[in-house]
C-alpha cells in the first residue's frame, strides 16, 4: 500500500493565517533588531517589551511611542524603524511577491489569491498588474513628497539633515505611520501651508487605497473602457464628507479655545481644521496638541479614527466602505426599505453581513481592550477620556496620541501592542485566522463583487 502524501505545511495555511503569521513573525524580527548593540543612543534604554512595541508600532503603521524617538534611537535605528514602516505600509505578502517578480519566479495561483487578501484586489486575475503599479506608484508619490517637503526642510536644517526629514516625514505621511523625528513634531509649522498641505495630501493618497487610484487613473486614461467602480465612488464619496465635514465641526469646536485656534488667523485656523480632519484618518500627525483641546473635539477625533481610512490602503479602522454600508443599511430600514442600493447598483447581502461583522467585532474588541486598560491602570493622570483615545488611536492605527503612552505600564503596553496587531491585519481576518473551524474552502477570497468592507 501506498502511503499518503502529506502537503507541505504552507499548503496547509489559508491566507489570514499567512497574513498574521507574516506579520506576527516580522514583528518579533523588528523588535530583536532594535535591540541590538548600536541601536540606541549612549545614555538612553530600550527595553525589550518597548523594543517589541516599537516594532509593533512601526509595522502596523500606526505611530505610537514610548520613547522620545529622535533622542533615543541612533541614525541606525531610526533608519531600521523606517524600514519596517514601509515594509507595513506596502505589506509583507506584496513585498514578497515582488522579489518572486524580480527572480523571475513563476507567481502560483495561491499566491496571486494571498496577494489578492492584502491589497484587497477584487479579482486574483489582474493581481499582479497591481502589484506593478502600486509600487510604481508608492515610489513617485514618496519621492514628491520628499522635493515638496525639502523646500521647507533643506533651508531650515542643511542640505544633509534636511533631505533626511523630508525622506522621513514623507515615508511616514504616505503609509500613514506618526512618527516624527523634529523634537516639537510638526507644531511649529501649524500656519505653514506649505507642510500643513503636503502632509495632509501624503496622507489622504496613502488612506485612498490602491485599487481606488489605480482604478481612477484607469478612468481617467480611458472614459469609455474603464468605468470607476462602485466601490470607488462609494468610499471617494464617503473620504470627501469626511473631509469636508471633519474640517468643518473641528473648525467649530475650536475656533475659539484660547489654547488652539484661538490665536491663530482666519487662514491658518482653517488650514489647522483641515490637517486635524485628515489626520484622524490613521495617520498620527498634529500640529496642535489634542491634550489642549475641549472634549467635544477629542470625541471627532475618536470617531474619525475609528471609521479610519479606504480598504487596500496604509490606514486602519473599520474603512470608509464598512461605515457606508452600515449606515447606508440603517436608513434603508428606518425608511422601511429593503436592499441597499448605491450608484444603481444592489449590495448583496453578504456585503451588509460582512460590514455589520467587522463592525461588531471592531466595537467588542475596543470595548474590551478599553475595560482592560482602565482596570490595569496604576496612573491617575491618565482618566477615562486619555485611556479610550490611545485605546482607539491603536486599534485604528491611528498613532495620535494624547500624550498618554509613554506612561503607561507594562499590561497596558502588551493590550496595546495587541490592538495596534489586531487592528492592522483587521479584526474579521484575525477572527479567521485563528479560529481552527473555519476551514480553507469555507472561506471566500477574494470576493467577487464590487464592494469591499473591512
Amino acid at each position: 500500500m501506498s502511503r499518503p502524501v502529506r502537503r507541505p505545511l504552507l499548503s496547509r495555511v489559508t491566507p489570514p493565517q499567512l497574513i498574521a503569521l507574516s506579520f506576527a513573525l516580522a514583528i518579533l524580527i523588528g523588535g530583536a533588531l532594535l535591540s541590538l548593540p548600536g541601536m540606541v543612543r549612549p545614555g538612553q534604554a530600550l527595553g525589550p517589551l518597548d523594543a517589541l512595541f516599537m516594532a509593533t508600532s512601526a509595522l502596523c503603521v500606526t505611530g505610537l511611542s514610548v520613547v522620545d524617538l529622535p533622542r533615543t534611537l541612533t541614525l541606525t535605528g531610526q533608519c531600521v524603524l523606517l524600514l519596517l514602516i514601509q515594509l507595513g505600509g506596502l505589506g509583507i505578502v506584496t513585498l514578497g511577491t515582488l522579489f518572486a517578480l524580480l527572480a523571475r519566479r513563476r507567481i502560483a495561483f495561491s499566491q496571486r489569491v494571498l496577494l489578492a487578501q492584502q491589497i484587497s484586489a477584487l479579482n486574483v486575475g489582474g493581481v499582479l498588474g497591481l502589484l506593478r503599479s502600486i509600487l510604481l506608484y508608492t515610489a513617485v508619490i514618496e519621492a514628491s513628497g520628499t522635493a515638496l517637503l525639502a523646500l521647507r526642510f533643506v533651508p531650515e536644517f542643511g542640505w544633509g539633515q534636511g533631505l533626511y526629514y523630508s525622506v522621513y516625514h514623507a515615508v511616514m505621511a504616505f503609509n500613514n505611520a506618526g512618527f516624527t523625528l523634529l523634537p516639537q513634531g510638526l507644531t511649529p509649522y501649524v500656519a505653514d501651508p506649505l507642510v500643513s498641505v503636503v502632509v495632509p495630501v501624503l496622507v489622504i493618497l496613502g488612506g485612498t487605497g490602491f485599487l481606488v487610484q489605480a482604478n481612477i487613473l484607469g478612468h481617467l486614461r480611458d472614459r469609455r473602457r474603464q468605468h470607476l467602480l462602485v466601490h470607488s465612488r462609494i468610499v471617494l464619496s464617503v473620504m470627501a464628507v469626511l473631509l469636508v465635514g471633519g474640517t468643518a465641526l473641528f473648525a467649530l469646536l475650536e475656533w475659539s479655545n484660547p489654547r488652539t485656534l484661538g490665536p491663530l488667523g482666519v487662514g491658518a485656523k482653517v488650514l489647522a481644521s483641515f490637517f486635524h480632519s485628515v489626520s484622524p484618518r490613521t495617520a498620527g500627525f498634529n500640529t496642535l496638541d489634542y491634550e489642549l483641546m475641549r472634549p467635544a473635539t477629542l470625541f471627532l477625533t475618536i470617531l474619525l479614527m475609528f471609521i479610519g481610512a479606504n480598504p487596500g490602503s496604509t490606514g486602519g479602522g473599520i474603512k470608509t466602505s464598512t461605515a457606508f454600508v452600515m449606515l447606508g443599511s440603517a436608513w434603508n430600514m428606518v425608511r422601511g426599505r429593503g436592499e441597499l442600493i448605491a450608484f444603481r447598483r444592489r449590495l448583496d447581502q453578504e456585503t451588509v453581513l460582512r460590514a455589520l461583522s467587522v463592525t461588531l467585532l471592531s466595537t467588542v474588541i475596543v470595548g474590551v481592550a478599553l475595560m482592560l486598560m482602565l482596570a490595569l491602570n496604576s496612573d491617575p493622570r491618565l482618566d477615562f477620556l486619555h485611556l479610550t483615545f490611545e485605546t482607539v488611536s491603536a486599534f485604528a492605527t491611528a498613532g495620535l496620541s494624547m500624550n498618554a503612552t509613554p506612561d503607561t505600564n507594562a499590561a497596558q503596553r502588551v493590550l496595546l501592542l495587541l490592538l495596534m496587531y489586531v487592528g492592522r491585519i483587521g479584526p474579521l481576518t484575525f477572527a479567521v485566522a485563528f479560529n481552527s473551524s473555519v476551514r480553507v474552502r469555507d472561506v471566500n477570497y477574494p470576493p467577487e463583487r464590487d464592494i469591499l468592507v473591512g
